[in-house]
């Protein structure tokens, strides 16, 4: 057992040409850290994980590693050019004891140990690099993202693994759950320095948001006693030259404390309009069933989805989440039933293999030579959600340098190409959105602007993630793909599908405890029969939809009428009957629209 730090780090100087990455960084790894490193995209994070493991020499400073410890580190994008299978890679130094253990983590982390390096993905490529790591049994770990293409409950099983052991790990991740479960340490890289507080993930956002409560007020106070200061030095400073240096002196330190307190990178200024109004009725999709061959993806599904709604798509790697959207979608045709789109929708769609962004191409061509972006004009110009905005100011918005913009996308990192992305997405005018793990890659705060872009967005959301987190303060319906087309859909989130199959299975566990003890049970009551979709339901379902439309045509009229901003005041009447008029109209609109989704799902019985 080792006796105080296993790692130490002090007074790390460390820059990448102009950039200064880290100044007078300080860290200790004590044994049995569980330890949250979070910090903006770009603040430093993954360097720090490779100072620490010594892949990047610091310009100054020192880094101290205990004798006889050993620290593995699982990067973000491993290089496994020199193996031919992922299994030659996981057992590349790694002892027939360990290899053995190194399976079972494969198993349950969805890595098929068969697969050629050069036909694995990115994501199988990051799951191999796990499952060597955990099979390696290093004293100290240092991950890297690792939840990133792990499924839901591939990413339980990792937690469940990682709290039995009895090793000190780093972790980074965009995981909220993830690291309130696991850590009881946060450091955050913030500014070229490492705050820490002896306190897991859980509590870190009210602590950061403290620092920077109390940093505000610090700065309010010095803007203050410089604004007071700078008053006397002008006004007099002649008569009081000999008796005063000693508080011009003082001045200048009180500016150079404030220019110490380097800006904090500002938000990302997302936003999604949708001012083409699609129809209520979104998607439909009537008992359909698809299969590959012997994979069967999906069998007799049937869904509703209406305006603003908010439906998640959730289950294991390689079941059929993708392919289950693109039926939705109409670009793959189902073997069975059918799926059909509403009326007026403009689709924006985020893929989860950012197949958008040319990676030999610089960001200014990635968001210029986009067809659905030019802009007539000037060069440089672009139109965004139907506006002509300078390309430079817009992707500043997101928080790209300009000296980004000219540099090839492949340069950018996993976090920057994600926003990148979203800049792209979110020029255009929707009423879609599909998100295909979008959660990969982004920091917190981006995360949590992105939950409440999607929050305030009036359009109808579809969104395929792994991040539980996301899940719950994103999606009001889950559709959970089972395996062998088997589904469940659920209102809520992944954690109610959890509590839900927890509490049938404590019932079901209960039901087989009452048998076995001969308790006898109550009768079940019968369910009522179902009621028959008549001749007199079908008349009205074929008569709603004209209905509707001729309420839609009447509504748009009257919202004309009442754009007419000098109707007001020039026709009082004419405006507050109107006004009466759009909302006894709207008021049947939405009255048909409940009676014609009552009768379809009546029909679909």
């Amino acid at each position: 057992m080792v006796n105080g730090p296993q790692i130490s780090l002090k007074n790390i100087f460390l820059s990448f040409g102009e950039k200064q990455i880290f100044e007078g960084l300080n860290l200790l790894v004590q044994p049995r850290d569980r330890i949250a490193l979070v910090g903006r995209n770009g603040s430093g994070k993954s360097t720090l994980l490779k100072v620490l493991q010594g892949l990047v020499i610091q310009d100054e400073g020192e880094r101290i590693l205990s004798k006889g410890l050993s620290v593995g580190y699982m990067e973000q994008d491993p290089n496994l050019s020199e193996f031919v299978t992922l299994k030659d890679y996981v057992c590349s130094g790694v002892l027939v004891s360990d290899y053995h253990e190194g399976e079972k983590v494969a198993q349950n982390l969805g890595v098929d140990l068969d697969m050629p390096v050069n036909v694995s993905s990115g994501g199988e490529r990051r799951r191999a690099a796990l499952t060597k790591l955990i099979a390696e049994n290093h004293d100290i770990m240092l991950l890297d993202e690792p939840t990133n293409h792990l499924d839901v409950e591939a990413i339980e099983w990792l937690e469940a693994e990682l709290k039995g052991l009895s090793k000190s790990f780093i972790v980074i991740s965009h995981d909220r759950k993830f690291l309130s479960n696991l850590t009881n340490d946060t450091i955050w890289v913030d500014r070229g320095k490492a705050r820490r507080c002896s306190i897991g993930f859980g509590g870190f956002e009210a602590w950061r948001d403290k620092i920077w409560h109390e940093e505000d007020e610090k700065i309010h106070k010095l803007n203050r006693k410089i604004r007071s200061e700078s008053r006397w030095a002008v006004e007099g400073i002649s008569a009081r030259r000999k008796r005063n240096q000693g508080r011009l002196r003082n001045l200048e330190k009180l500016r150079a404390e404030r220019q110490s307190y380097i800006s904090r990178t500002g938000l990302a200024k997302m936003k999604l309009e949708s001012r083409t109004k699609s129809g209520q009725l979104v998607l439909k999709a009537d008992k359909v069933s698809k299969s590959f061959g012997e994979k069967c993806i999906i069998r007799n599904f049937s869904i509703q989805i209406r305006k603003g709604d908010r439906i998640g798509i959730v289950g294991p790697n390689g079941i059929g989440k993708s392919t289950l959207l693109k039926i939705l979608l109409g670009e793959v045709i189902p073997d069975l039933g059918t799926a059909k789109l509403g009326s007026n929708l403009i689709v924006a769609k985020f893929d989860q293999m950012r197949e958008q962004l040319n990676l030999e191409n610089s960001l200014w061509q990635n968001l210029t030579d986009d067809p659905t972006m030019k802009a007539s004009g000037k060069a440089g110009q672009i139109m965004v959600r139907g506006k002509s905005k300078h390309v430079a100011g817009y992707l500043k918005e997101f928080l790209f340098s300009e000296s980004q913009l000219r540099s090839p996308v492949k340069s950018l990192s996993g976090g920057e190409k994600a926003r990148l992305l979203l800049a792209k997405l979110m020029a255009r005018e929707s009423n879609l959105l599909i998100l295909d793990e979008p959660t990969n890659d982004l920091d917190l705060e981006t995360l949590d602007l992105l939950q409440e872009v999607i929050a305030e967005y009036e359009g109808t959301v579809l969104l395929i993630s792994h991040d539980r987190d996301f899940l719950n303060r994103t999606v009001d319906t889950s559709i959970i793909l089972t395996g062998q087309g088997e589904f469940v859909k659920i209102a809520g989130s992944w954690e109610d599908y959890n509590n839900l199959k927890a509490k049938n299975e404590t019932q079901n566990k209960g039901e087989y405890l009452d048998k076995k003890k001969n308790v006898s049970k109550p009768p079940k009551r019968e369910m009522p029969s179902k009621a028959e979709f008549s001749f007199v339901d079908k008349h009205r379902l074929d008569e709603i939809p004209n209905l509707i439309d001729r309420l839609e045509y009447e509504i748009k009229q009257l919202e004309t009428f009442l754009s007419d901003s000098n109707l007001y005041l020039e026709h009082p009447n004419k405006f507050e009957k109107a006004s009466a008029a759009l909302i006894e109209r709207q008021a049947e609109m939405k009255k048909l629209e409940d009676e014609w989704f009552k009768l379809e799902e009546k029909a679909l019985r």
